[in-house]
């Protein structure tokens, strides 16, 4: 069986739960701006591609497609997530186990994530201070985004393993076609936001529904 030698993370729905706390910020910008908001359930279909396409799709038709509107429900997001971004968020049970045994094993651990950089180096030195990542990485300007395999190359890099040598552990279709597109081993978390059925459309090779089942596609020790 094929074994890994590094390995690459999704953020939001795959080592974190976040959804509630993005889905109070974005109700609360669209309430400012006289919207109805979503429940976290639907929230969860709309986030995965970066802040201005969650309120590109969390804005009823019309209001979306104004880009003045857009960029002011953006911005009071943001805004709104920078008061909340802790209140409801952890981590999914059993990633402290994983992200510690994978660290006992000396397996090289990285982070990509669609959230902007400043949120997702702060959110995993806040949620995640006992472990090392050999590289974080979060939306920033100039550079695509995911499903674009710019960043996670980038991550590659930093890990010291080729693409082909590195699982790309996800929870959407925007992760396993970054997986597939970087030529990493594409592996769907069913735990986090979305389906079984978009992440095996968009490439996953394999799909775990619990955080220790990763374990065993490593090495021992």
């Amino acid at each position: 069986m094929t074994t890994w030698r590094a390995i690459l993370f999704d953020l939001d729905g795959t080592l974190l739960d976040t959804i509630e706390d993005l889905t109070d910020a974005m109700n609360a910008a669209l309430g400012r701006l006289g919207f109805p908001g979503h429940t976290p359930e639907i929230c969860k279909q709309l986030v995965g591609d970066g802040v201005e396409q969650f309120a590109v799709r969390a804005l009823p038709a019309g209001a979306s497609e104004n880009q003045s509107l857009v960029s002011r429900c953006v911005e009071i997001m943001r805004e709104e997530y920078r008061k909340c971004w802790a209140r409801k968020t952890r981590p999914y049970n059993g990633i402290a186990e994983l992200l510690e045994a994978l660290s006992r094993r000396r397996i090289p651990m990285g982070i990509l994530s669609n959230k902007a950089d400043d949120f997702t180096r702060m959110m995993v030195k806040y949620f995640f201070p006992e472990w090392n990542f050999a590289v974080v990485l979060g939306a920033r300007s100039g550079v695509p985004r995911k499903p674009d395999p710019t960043s996670a190359l980038e991550a590659a890099a930093a890990l010291g393993f080729p693409p082909a040598e590195i699982l790309f552990l996800g929870d959407s279709g925007t992760d396993m076609k970054t997986a597939v597109a970087a030529g990493m081993y594409p592996v769907g978390a069913l735990w986090g936001f979305r389906r079984s059925d978009e992440l095996l459309a968009c490439g996953a090779k394999k799909l775990v529904r619990r955080p220790e089942e990763i374990w065993s596609l490593f090495s021992p020790a």
